[in-house]
């Protein structure tokens, strides 16, 4: 089974929520909303500040605000900057480097086209499809 962190799934619900919205939200507003624990949230919302899908604003008016348009973020990127880089084995992301099969895997190579088939479909997947779909209520 191919399988998100939740991390990685929360990371997509908080910027989905943030992105229904243009103000400041701060980890508690955005924990209230969406159900998830607070810690969760702020640890999340950290993690993107670092590469810069929101930013952070402190003081009493502050808070995190998004960053770049939701057609502008795609799904794996979400991913990979709260999980790592896709990769469906260990053969694919190179980390792997004691495969007992190495030189008579007879998938050998195959890994990596698959793994880009599905890292593409998630780069073409954007935050914005997601969130017209959950207007229209489809999903």
């Amino acid at each position: 089974m191919i399988k998100l962190s939740r991390l990685a799934c929360y990371g997509v619900v908080i910027l989905s929520e943030m992105a229904s919205g243009d103000k400041l939200r701060t980890a508690s507003d955005i924990s209230e909303v969406t159900c998830l624990p607070e810690p969760t949230v702020a640890k999340i919302l950290k993690l993107l500040a670092r590469d810069g899908f929101v930013a952070s604003s402190r003081g009493v008016h502050g808070g995190y605000s998004l960053q770049k348009a939701p057609g502008e973020i795609s799904i794996a990127s979400i991913i990979a900057t709260l999980d790592g880089p896709i990769a469906l084995t260990g053969c694919v992301d190179g980390m792997q480097d004691d495969c007992r099969l190495r030189g008579i895997c007879s998938l050998q190579g195959c890994w990596d086209e698959i793994n880009f088939v599905i890292r593409d479909a998630l780069e073409n997947m954007k935050l914005s499809a997601i969130l017209a779909k959950r207007e229209f209520g489809a999903g």
